[in-house]
């Protein structure tokens, strides 16, 4: 089941997307639909393209990003495996909708990359997770950019503040049920700067699978409904080629993720 949140004259909305691009209203969320609610299989359906899609979380208590997780992009960085995952945070102010402009003084940073992700988005409590039990705490998958002012990123000696400007975080346009997506580390992922590819992966080249670090990361802290975990970019990034690329005003940038979708800012 692919969940969309959207925006109608009524207000915020979910509903249940259908290939041939129309929406389900649902009277409950995807969250609710997890603790017991039924989701409805009604005969109204919208159009996709007469309502302005928000991302699907809404606000998330926590987004934990994990650093150097792709073996591709280690090998572009010079940098070698890290012996566990690293991990960082952004703030929620970062989410982003599809479609949303990201913004950024440029008094403050001038050095700004994309970076393709998977996220993951967490279903139920998880605490002290056994990673053969890790992917039964997963609700589903969306795609998301984790962009980066790599000056801030880079010059504070921590990664906080360069990743966490807000907006810094678009999310979206689908939340893929994790029923659909059943080997989450066998997904092609992309990314594309005005058409141009940047990045072109697999997430089998992650060093760490989400199981791995869904069960990480619940032996230092809980992971709640709604929690999300971005896994890491591949290769491509604008700070590790040469010359080196920077966003620029009017740019359009583009996640895609095998069996979700296309993310455009």
């Amino acid at each position: 089941m692919k969940w969309i949140r959207y925006q109608q004259n009524t207000g915020t909305r979910y509903g249940t997307l259908h290939e041939d691009g129309t929406i389900t209203p649902q009277p409950h969320s995807w969250q609710q639909v997890l603790a017991g609610e039924p989701p409805v299989r009604s005969a109204e359906r919208i159009e996709r393209d007469s309502v302005q899609i928000r991302n699907p979380v809404e606000r998330a208590t926590k987004i934990v990003c994990v650093g150097l997780n792709y073996r591709d992009h280690i090998r572009e960085t010079g940098a070698s495996v890290p012996p566990r995952p690293l991990l960082f945070a952004k703030f929620a102010s970062t989410l982003n909708d599809p479609g949303g402009a990201i913004c950024w003084s440029t008094a403050l940073t001038e050095q700004v990359d994309y970076e393709a992700e998977l996220a993951v988005v967490i279903g139920r409590k998880a605490r002290h997770v056994a990673e053969a039990q890790a992917l039964g705490f997963v609700a589903g998958y969306t795609c998301a950019n984790d962009v980066s002012a790599r000056d801030l990123q880079m010059g504070d000696g921590q990664w906080t503040r360069g990743k966490s400007l807000d907006s810094f975080c678009p999310m979206g346009p689908v939340l893929v049920t994790a029923d659909e997506i059943p080997d989450p580390q066998n997904l092609d992922i992309r990314c594309t700067l005005n058409g141009e590819l940047m990045q072109q992966s697999n997430t089998g080249e992650m060093v760490f699978g989400v199981a791995s670090l869904i069960s990480f990361c619940s032996q230092a802290f809980t992971l709640e409904p709604g929690d999300v975990i971005l896994t890491g970019t591949p290769g491509g990034v604008g700070m590790a080629r040469s010359p080196q690329i920077w966003m620029q005003d009017g740019d359009l940038v583009a996640v895609e993720l095998q069996g979700i979708g296309r993310l455009e800012n």
